[in-house]
């Protein structure tokens, strides 16, 4: 099983920003969205304009169904607020420009990343990493692996630590420390 990763160093994710920003005002959005939000991407894709007018966006999470609200950061408003101006209020916000208004499939999304791992020499990214690099910088940023808990709705801090990849890093770091 490969397991994808957070995307962990700040300045690559500037650097990622910047170079979707120059490609595509769709696919900068989508990374800005995905890595501000924690939102699972069959949630995010299936976003309308009309469902982030606000600052908060009110999804049911795809496993549970459970209503959640998530409020957008300044900076993540800020763009979306610029990239919907003008457009219908019903049309997908990531939409695919394959049909009248459909947004982009997972698997688009997921070329998205691959193409952002090429360009940066990346390994084991996925759509995932988006939900994964929230929950990894919210915790270097918080340290309260409580709240992250319930914002991604696991049931274990155990779990979480694991999916964030803090339990990797903690592991990787006592092995390169090792000595005999």
């Amino acid at each position: 099983m490969n397991l994808v990763q957070p995307i962990r160093e700040k300045e690559l994710i500037q650097s990622i920003k910047k170079y979707l920003k120059s490609k595509s005002e769709r696919n900068f959005i989508l990374f800005l969205f995905g890595i501000n939000t924690g939102m699972r991407i069959s949630d995010i894709l299936k976003l309308r304009v009309k469902d982030v007018e606000g600052w908060s966006v009110f999804v049911r999470e795809g496993k549970t169904k459970k209503l959640r609200e998530v409020k957008m950061p300044p900076e993540l408003k800020k763009a979306i607020r610029s990239y919907c101006k003008g457009k219908p209020k019903n049309e997908f916000l990531f939409k695919s420009r394959i049909g009248k208004n459909k947004p982009i499939t997972r698997g688009m999304a997921y070329v998205i990343l691959q193409d952002i791992a090429e360009e940066f020499g990346l390994e084991r990214i996925g759509t995932h990493s988006f939900r994964k690099t929230y929950g990894y910088h919210h915790y270097k940023q918080f340290k309260d692996i409580a709240v992250l808990q319930e914002m991604l709705n696991h049931s274990d801090p155990k779990i979480t630590r694991r999916y964030i990849g803090i339990t990797q890093d903690n592991l990787n770091a006592y092995q390169t420390k090792f000595k005999i």
